[in-house]
Parts: structure tokens; sequence; C-alpha cells
């Protein structure tokens, strides 16, 4: 029997859609379940198997998109991909702030849409395999600032000890950063390896990614000492990482 590409959950009210969905990636090897609102969301949850990436609408009838993305980031290690109508940058960057990994505003072309599930799933399903892990295996620590962030099981603990709960998208842009401090990285850069693809001149995703990380390793997110813009160039880590 054929393993499964990946398992993937679509949640959107209109029944075209969801089939169609459901045909096209059942066809490139994934397993899909069909949803049609927040309330089946949550009643599959337990009872099917936990997916890689869901797929989800932002204006379902009653709990909204933006309201599920809040609650399957702080309860569950899965990526989320919005797809929805309302394609403007409020919503977009709404969004990507209340912890979606990536945006894809309707109508799409189905091959972007499985473009963008394999990129989230490259990075989920797989990270020690990711090409951006270092080669030397004797140690995947990596510490700076007293932060110490571990790159195999994915985890990140502050100076104080305690950990620090971060989604994939968050844990995928710090992981990029370490593993090039004080090196500017550009949106582009950045995007590229985060969701293989450039940035367009009005994504904010990227921005996005950085402020909700900050609010995470910052004392002050507003004044940021660790990850800093570099004015038309991008961003940078600027501190001395280093190995236990």
């Amino acid at each position: 029997m054929t393993a499964s590409a990946g398992h993937v959950w679509v949640v959107d009210d209109n029944p075209e859609m969801r089939q169609l969905i459901q045909t096209y990636l059942g066809g490139e090897g994934f397993s899909v379940t069909a949803l049609g609102d927040g309330e089946a969301l949550r009643a599959a949850i337990g009872r099917v198997p936990t997916p890689d990436v869901v797929i989800l609408d932002l204006g379902l009838p009653g709990e909204d998109g933006l309201s599920l993305t809040r609650y399957l980031r702080a309860h569950h290690d899965v990526g989320i991909l919005i797809a929805s109508g309302k394609g403007d940058t409020v919503d977009r960057v709404i969004g990507l702030e209340v912890g979606a990994d990536d945006y894809l505003p309707k109508p799409f072309d189905l091959r972007e849409l499985l473009a963008r599930v394999r990129s989230l799933l490259r990075r989920t399903r797989h990270p020690v395999a990711d090409e951006a892990l270092p080669t030397d295996t004797t140690s995947d620590i990596r510490q700076f600032a007293g932060w110490r962030l571990d790159l195999r099981a994915r985890e990140l603990a502050a100076p104080d000890g305690r950990p620090v709960a971060l989604s994939t998208g968050e844990f995928n842009l710090l992981r990029e950063f370490v593993l090039a401090p004080n090196h500017v990285l550009s949106r582009d850069d950045l995007m590229e390896r985060l969701h293989g693809r450039s940035a367009g001149p009005y994504d904010r995703s990227i921005d996005v990614q950085v402020s909700r990380l900050r609010r995470k390793i910052e004392t002050d997110p507003d004044r940021p000492v660790l990850i800093k813009s570099v004015r038309g160039a991008g961003y940078v880590l600027a501190a001395a990482v280093s190995k236990p």
C-alpha cells in the first residue's frame, strides 16, 4: 500500500470548493478530510487522525477562520494555510498575526495550492532532513544571548530555562537566523527559504512573522536588540551563536 503524502484537512463552507481541493490533493497522494465549518473541525479533533496541514477559509459560518487559527495554533502543532476570498492586505496580516503559516487568496491555481502545502510539509513533517540544518551532527543545540535552541527537537529555552512555545513558522524563522548570525537576510531570502517563493511587492508575511518572533524573544519587541531591522535590506540576528 502506498504511503500517504500527508494528511490535510480542508475547512471550507463551500461544498464545491471542498470537493475540488479534496479530489485534486487526493490525486496527488494526500489523505484529505473535508470539513464544512469550525464545529465540524472541533468535532474531528481526536476522532480523525491529526492533520499535517489545515487549509482554512476565513469566512466560515459560526466560528470564523481567525478564531479557529488561534485555537489550532494554541493547541496543535500543525501547518496552517489560510485560503480565503478575503484577499486584502489587512486580512492577510491578521491571519498571519494570529498564527497562520501561509496565506493564499482565492481564486487560486490548484498547482500553487499544492506547492504551498508541500512547502509546509517539508518544514513540519521532516525538519531534520531540511537542507538548512547543519551537516555537523555533533551538536544540534545553538545558544545566543542566553537563549538555547534545539534544532532537532525544535525546542526553545529562555535564559532562565523556561520553555518557550514556538509555532512552526516561528521556529523555522528563528532557525534561519541562528544558522546565519550577524548576516543580513532579505525578505526575499527568507521567503524563499521558508515558503519556496519570492516576496511580492506588497507581501508583509515575513514582517509579520518577525514581529511574532520578536514578541517571544525580545525584552522590548518595539526596541529589538536581537533581531534587528536593516533599512532597505532585511533583518539580522545581532548576536553571537555558539554550540554548547
